[in-house]
């Protein structure tokens, strides 16, 4: 994707998270435990607020600075103060050319890398955040971008897999997965488990399980916020599933 869909991604989920009801903040997130709609507008502005903090602070900036960003107010104060958040950290990054330098999670990195992990935090937690009002009465979700889901699901597979499997399980060892977007184009990884780490390559190719759905449902699947059993799977099904369940971020 380019740096203008990831923006553009960001601003629709964004904007789209911003314009939750205010009367079902205290609803549960059925996928997340322990979560309401208000503790997912509240963690993902206070990201936001991160982020941008971290950009301003330029190439050198530290990563540990969390701790001192402002969390948004409860209660429904919250979604305007999101809504804040997310205006400012979309001026962030549109202020500096997007091959900047910039520390990350996985090392140096770039503005880039910014806008691409913002923009599918907040897919997710959008979703998140949908889920509990429609369990509360609500509508259904709105779908997430095909084209976004899929580069959501090559981002949790070559960055966010390895920070959630930094020791892969001796279970997974010379397993592999398949994994297949139907409604995008080159939407297939193939996972490799070896005592030395996951392999990712992008493409066709033999797996002991095979797993085939929409990119949101692979994204949601993935990220542990729709079942398995949802998705078309053939092969081992039980390797998909200890994938799934090693892989908590």
């Amino acid at each position: 994707m380019t740096p203008d869909q990831y923006l553009n991604l960001l601003r629709t989920e964004g904007l789209r998270l911003a314009a939750m009801p205010a009367d079902a903040l205290s609803a549960p997130v059925p996928t997340v435990p322990g979560w309401t709609l208000e503790r997912v507008v509240r963690h993902t502005g206070k990201v936001h607020r991160w982020v941008r903090a971290t950009l301003a602070a330029g190439p050198d900036a530290q990563l540990d600075g969390a701790a001192g960003i402002e969390s948004l107010p409860n209660g429904p104060d919250c979604l305007p103060a999101y809504r804040e958040a997310l205006d400012g950290l979309l001026v962030e990054l549109v202020a500096h050319d997007v091959e900047r330098a910039a520390p990350t999670f996985a090392g140096p990195g770039t503005i880039r890398f910014w806008m691409r992990r913002q923009a599918h935090e907040v897919a997710v937690h959008r979703v998140d955040a949908a889920d509990a009002v429609h369990a509360a009465g609500g509508a259904a979700p709105e779908p997430v971008d095909a084209e976004g889901a899929a580069d959501g699901v090559d981002e949790w597979a070559r960055l966010m897999l390895a920070r959630a499997l930094p020791t892969v399980p001796p279970t997974l060892h010379g397993r592999s997965v398949h994994l297949h977007g139907t409604d995008t184009s080159d939407a297939e990884w193939l996972l490799r488990f070896t005592p030395a780490g996951v392999q990712v390559e992008s493409g066709h190719g033999g797996a002991d399980v095979a797993v085939r759905g929409s990119a949101e449902e692979l994204l949601l699947a993935m990220w542990r916020r729709r079942p398995l059993a949802a998705l078309e799977m053939s092969g081992d099904v039980s390797v998909a599933q200890q994938l799934v369940d090693a892989a908590r971020i």
